[in-house]
């Protein structure tokens, strides 16, 4: 799978429904080249840039499905 696929899809928290935004940017191990965590921006809406929330960060462990659209993690928010 490409990044910009990745990037595409809705992460979803499972414990609460939540829609946490969309994949930014990644985070991967350089020796193995595998995936440590994703990291979704904490300001999913167009104009809550009075409040901002610091960016999200999903160890690869919790992410339980990657689906055709959406990333289905299970985080402690």
């Amino acid at each position: 799978m490409l990044f910009s696929e990745l990037k595409c899809k809705d992460v979803i928290n499972i414990r609460d429904c939540k829609k946490l935004g969309h994949v930014c940017d990644l985070e991967f191990d350089e020796c193995s080249g595998c995936i440590r965590k994703i990291i979704v921006p904490g300001c999913s809406k167009v104009f809550s840039f009075m409040r901002c929330e610091p960016e999200i960060v999903i160890h690869f462990k919790d992410i339980r499905q990657i689906g055709p659209d959406i990333i289905l993690v299970d985080i402690k928010c």
